[in-house]
Parts: C-alpha cells; sequence; structure tokens
C-alpha cells in the first residue's frame, strides 16, 4: 500500500505543478494586458522566491551550502540564467502576442525538446530494433507535425464570445507567428532547464537551497536585461494590487513550491518523466482561459495540440516498453545490457 502510494506522488505533484502554472499564466496575462513589462514581472517574481525560499534553506538543508562546489555554482548560475530569465521572459512575450491556452500549447512541446536534447547528451539512447525505439521516434515526429500546425495554422474560431471580439483584434496573423517562435525558443529553454537540473540534482541534491540560489541569479539577470533594454524607471511601479499579487502568487508557488517540486520530480524519476504532465497545463489553462478571460479556441491550436499531445504519449509508451524490457533482460555482464534509460535512474540523470 504504501509502495502504491510513493509511486504516484511525483505524478500527482506533477499534476498539482500544472494547475498552480496554469493559474499563474492567467494572471501573467491579465497584467500583461494593463501593459507591466515581462522583465520587470520576471524580475519580482525571481526576488520573491528567493527570498521565501533562503530561509528555509538554510533552516532545512544548514550543510547544504558547506558542500556547494564551484562547479554546482556554475551549473546554478546557468540554471537560473536559462530556467528562470531566459525561459520566463521568452514565454512572457509569446504570451503577449498570443492567448493562454495557446501558450500553454507550447508547453506541450518541452517533453519532445527534453527528449532530444537528452539524446544529444547520452541521457536518452535509442534502439531501432525493438518497439520502443521505433515508437519513441514517431512519438517525437508526430509532436514536430503539431508544433509546425500551432505556428503556422490558426483556422477558425470555436467560440462566440462577445466579449472576445476586442481580445481577438491584437492577435493578428502577424503577432501570432511571432509569438509562436518565442513560445517555441521559451520550451526549448525549459527542456534545456530539465537536462541541467538533472545534473544539479544528482551533484546537489537539495531542492530549497539549489532553488533559492537559482531564482536569486534569476531575479539579477532578468534586471540586468532589463536595465539594459529600457532605462525608465517607471516602469518597475506596480499600479494596482492584481499585479502585486500576481508577483507574490508568482514567486512563492510559481517560482519558489512549484520549482522545488519539479527539482524534487527531476531527481525522482528523470527530466522526461516530469516533463510529460505538461499537457495538464494546456487542459487546465483552456477552463480558465474561457471561463475568465473569454479568449477564444481556434481549431489550429486544438488540432495541433492533439497531435503534440498523441505524439507525447506514443514517446512516453515507447519509454515504458523500453523500461520493461531492461528489469525483465538478464544482466550477466555489462556487455549484455544493450538498452539503458538513464533519464529514469535519478543518480544518473
Amino acid at each position: 500500500m504504501m509502495n502504491c502510494l510513493n509511486s504516484w506522488k511525483p505524478g500527482a505533484a506533477m499534476i498539482a505543478v500544472n494547475f498552480a502554472f496554469a493559474v499563474a499564466n492567467i494572471l501573467f496575462k491579465m497584467v500583461l494586458n494593463r501593459g507591466v513589462n515581462q522583465l520587470v514581472l520576471t524580475t519580482y517574481r525571481q526576488s520573491i522566491s528567493a527570498i521565501f525560499l533562503v530561509p528555509i534553506g538554510c533552516g532545512m538543508e544548514r550543510k547544504s551550502y558547506k558542500k556547494l562546489t564551484a562547479f554546482t555554482f556554475c551549473a546554478l548560475f546557468f540554471s537560473g540564467l536559462i530556467g528562470g530569465a531566459l525561459t520566463l521572459n521568452l514565454f512572457l512575450i509569446g504570451l503577449k502576442y498570443t492567448s493562454t491556452s495557446f501558450a500553454c500549447a507550447f508547453i506541450n512541446i518541452v517533453p519532445i525538446n527534453t527528449f532530444l536534447l537528452a539524446l544529444l547528451f547520452r541521457q536518452e539512447r535509442i534502439n531501432m530494433k525493438c518497439k520502443s525505439g521505433k515508437a519513441k521516434v514517431l512519438g517525437t515526429l508526430i509532436c514536430l507535425i503539431g508544433a509546425i500546425v500551432l505556428t503556422l495554422y490558426k483556422g477558425k474560431p470555436l467560440t462566440n464570445n462577445a466579449s472576445s471580439q476586442g481580445v481577438e483584434a491584437h492577435h493578428n496573423t502577424k503577432s501570432w507567428v511571432l509569438g509562436s517562435l518565442f513560445l517555441f525558443a521559451g520550451s526549448l529553454s525549459w527542456s534545456s532547464w530539465f537536462i541541467i537540473q538533472g545534473r544539479v540534482g544528482s551533484d546537489y541534491p537539495y531542492q530549497y537551497s539549489s532553488t533559492s540560489i537559482m531564482s536569486f541569479f534569476g531575479a539579477i539577470q532578468s534586471a540586468t536585461f532589463c536595465f539594459i533594454i529600457d532605462r525608465n524607471k517607471s516602469i518597475w511601479r506596480l499600479k494596482g494590487s492584481l499585479e502585486i499579487w500576481t508577483i507574490i502568487y508568482s514567486g512563492i508557488v510559481g517560482s519558489s513550491i512549484c520549482y522545488v517540486v519539479m527539482s524534487w520530480c527531476v531527481k525522482q524519476k528523470g527530466p522526461v518523466f516530469t516533463s510529460t504532465f505538461s499537457p495538464f497545463i494546456q487542459i487546465f489553462a483552456i477552463v480558465l482561459d474561457v471561463s475568465i478571460l473569454h479568449e477564444q479556441i481556434h481549431i489550429g491550436s486544438i488540432l495541433g495540440s492533439i497531435l503534440v499531445i498523441v505524439g507525447l504519449y506514443v514517446l512516453l509508451w515507447g519509454k515504458s516498453k523500453e523500461v520493461q524490457v531492461c528489469k525483465t533482460a538478464p544482466t550477466p555482464n555489462k556487455d549484455a545490457q544493450t538498452v539503458l534509460p538513464v533519464t529514469n535512474t535519478p543518480s544518473r540523470t
């Protein structure tokens, strides 16, 4: 009974994380529509995350800072740059030009990008002689086709909300494609974070301390980008309670608790498993998007999302079959191990 509950913990945790991300995305879309700068949002969000986690890390992981090596410190710097400053800003720019549900559809591409990067860094292997290897290749191709459909085909709206016509006027074809490119770049950046975090988690298994350091670096990097691009001090002034509560929620929940939980899941199950729950963000976002923001849902978004999700779970099926083969295969010596899914071994990710 306890083993069954423990096996469900990572999956349940990732579903909760994705719901929290969907709420944060809705709030971000609302404040972006009010003209708040995305770099300012990222800086405040990462700063609150660092302030929230530092005392927790010091209290629960006192010995962790003594084990912080120069290599881990540099890895956390790049983790903050890629997973904090770069990913958040690219995603927020894409969200500004599109809608919340459409932006969340691109998060579904994260597992495929993670898988391809894991192949590049030899954290994943493909054996084309078995069904699992063919399934992983097929799933990747289907997801890539879905990403192309999402970017290039918008289609007719499936909803007919009168209040959404004003919002729709801002989403012309040019801005939609431009936003898609930023969203794709953001998903690629987030996939890179999963790979880096897999290595950080094995060398420095302290979720609170590593996330606080990463958030600290992300805040400094975002502030630096903001001062370089726009030196107008007035953009740092928050004008309403919605902006304040959005930053507090996204900092404490989105960048603190959620990243700690994701780091734990990467350590337990690997980066590919952790990223495969990303379609739940879109499911939650569609419900919130239509009911709160009254955004229109287009047929291109639904068609592309279906292709991406189908490809994603074909890939996931291939990985599950690969794990079963590895568990049942005899291993008298190292040469007998022909397939080794490294990402499912926490100590190797």
